[in-house]
Order: C-alpha cells, then structure tokens, then sequence
C-alpha cells in the first residue's frame, strides 16, 4: 500500500497557489493531458486546474489537472491534411535517383536508397 503525503494535500490551495492533491487523490472531474487525449479530448485553452505531486527519482514530481466539463473535443485532420500527409510520407520512401518506392524511409544522411548508395554490396 503507497503512503499518502499529507504534505501534498492542499484542496484549496492555499499553500501552493492551486488545488494540490497527492497520487491518485485527485477527485472526480479532473483530468491529466494523457486522459483528456485518450479520451478524445484537448484542454482547449483553459488555465491549469488543479496538480498531483507526488515524490519521484530526482525529487518532487507533478501531474496537472484540468477540467472536463471544459475540455473540447480533439481537431481532426481534414481530409485534405491526410492527402498531404500520405503524399509527404510517399515522398520519404521514394528514391529521388532510381524513382522506386522504397519500405523504409530514405536516410537523410544517404539522400538515396541504399541500393543507390551501395551498388556494389547489392551485386555480391
């Protein structure tokens, strides 16, 4: 069983400037980032609600909170954002020497395919 950190509790937040509350103390209605994304929602702007602090490697650690009730659903890409994207990732897999399209993407380092790169290799 984890110990709670009566030093962390601080619902009115009065000694750190916001609601504090310790790990997995945080009442119903509040959400950290990870939560509002996995349940398909963003922030959408408001301030900072509420934290969890909790004591962690290398000192004191924090999660904030926001609330639910004003988080907005998550911008979806339009469907011309995803034509632009395939087309972007295509590019990343096409070599611009031999025009074939490639399964990985193309080093940066090479800026060829690696048949290209290493001709010699491929024919032993």
């Amino acid at each position: 069983m984890s110990r709670i950190r009566a030093a962390f509790h601080d619902p009115d937040g009065a000694r750190y400037g916001i609601p504090t509350y310790w790990w997995r103390g945080a009442p119903p209605g509040y959400a950290t980032r990870r939560q509002l994304t996995a349940a398909g929602l963003r922030p959408g702007g408001q301030p900072i609600a509420a934290q969890i602090l909790w004591k962690g490697v290398g000192g004191t650690r924090a999660a904030y909170l926001y609330r639910l009730d004003l988080a907005a659903p998550k911008r979806t890409a339009t469907p011309a954002q995803r034509r632009a994207i395939a087309a972007a990732l295509l590019a990343r897999r096409t070599c611009p020497t031999c025009r074939h399209v490639r399964p990985y993407y193309i080093p940066r380092s090479l800026g060829e395919c690696l048949a290209c790169a290493y001709p010699l290799e491929d024919a032993a």
